[in-house]
């Protein structure tokens, strides 16, 4: 079955088709992240609070201020918004037991994140303290992809918006979708390890730019691809934005997995909870991620039930490419 005919098949028609198992992994296995994003605790894994935790270089900084998030994501992050207090934080972290973090932070007006400045104070944590570091890099010039590469960042992380439309009204950017496709093939061409993430829903909670996206992001040959999906946030412009449907997100993972049928799949961290995380993760499942982060526990019930073999981890998603090569 092509991409093509799943992006427009219902969602009945497309949920029998998943409930049949069409889309089960290759592997029969399936890993669940659990880094210290999120407190998770369920008889199967406990997350620790101190393994994988995140790190905003802006502080609760951020120029967009976009609609769905309006910045209050860095303020579940570990301020550190000098290369000093970097290093320093790094530090403290891997005493605690750290075995990695991501770098992140708001955006400046270009949609960039401020990480020229801090690429050495990164090389810097790669060589002393061994961590595995994970960077948010916002939209991105080829000479900075270079540095992080060289500075040894084990993966690079970028949002992809198929919509120009989107990229205006819901985050705030005087850009265009050619801004992201030249992002994605600077980190291609400088060989680090990338794995785009996809927003499902992110144009108020409908699927706009969704298939763009994800052709743009194919042309690439991506290390991974990460689904998450709008979920509103209280206090934010899109507070009382419906998400997505499961069958929605569905739809996203399948057509991934048709487009890309090689790169690693991962459901991540940010989706809605309660009844409609259970439903998406269970579609998730049977549509044949590679991953899910915090997954539900009626998920990893199914995905034993279905004979896939399951393992935890504390790290991000994102490392799903390296995981699989073991």
């Amino acid at each position: 079955m092509k991409a093509e005919e799943i992006w427009h098949a219902s969602g009945k028609e497309l949920a029998s088709m998943i409930e049949k198992g069409l889309f089960l992994n290759s592997q029969r296995s399936i890993r669940f992240y659990t880094p210290s994003f999120i407190n998770y605790k369920t008889k199967y894994f406990r997350a620790s609070p101190t393994f994988f935790p995140s790190i905003s270089i802006t502080g609760s900084s951020c120029a967009l201020k976009c609609k769905h998030c309006d910045g209050r994501v860095l303020n579940t992050m570990f301020p550190a918004p000098t290369p000093k207090e970097l290093i320093e934080l790094c530090r403290k972290l891997k005493e605690k037991g750290a075995i990695g973090c991501l770098i992140s932070g708001g955006c400046l007006p270009d949609g960039s994140v401020p990480l020229d400045e801090f690429v050495d104070a990164i090389a810097k944590v790669k060589k002393e303290l061994g961590l595995t570091i994970v960077v948010h890099t916002g939209v991105i010039e080829l000479s900075t992809a270079k540095r992080l590469k060289e500075a040894g960042v084990d993966a690079a992380l970028l949002d992809i918006i198929g919509s120009d439309q989107t990229i205006r009204e819901v985050y705030r950017l005087e850009i265009s979708v050619k801004d992201y496709d030249r992002s994605l093939k600077a980190l291609h061409k400088t060989g680090i390890p990338f794995v785009p993430h996809l927003l499902v829903g992110l144009h108020y909670g409908k699927l706009k730019g969704e298939l763009q996206a994800l052709k743009m992001i194919s042309k690439y040959s991506p290390s991974a691809i990460i689904m998450i999906a709008f979920m509103p946030i209280h206090g934010t412009p899109m507070e009382k934005v419906d998400p997505p449907s499961p069958e929605d997100i569905a739809k996203v993972l399948v057509t991934t997995r048709l487009l890309m049928p090689n790169i690693p799949v991962a459901l991540g961290c940010m989706r809605p909870k309660g009844e409609h995380r259970t439903r998406t993760d269970t579609l998730a499942v049977k549509a044949g991620v590679n991953a899910i982060a915090f997954p539900d526990e009626e998920a990893i019930r199914l995905a034993e039930s279905l004979g896939l073999e399951i393992s935890f981890s504390p790290l991000c998603c994102s490392q799903i490419f390296k995981d699989l090569m073991l």
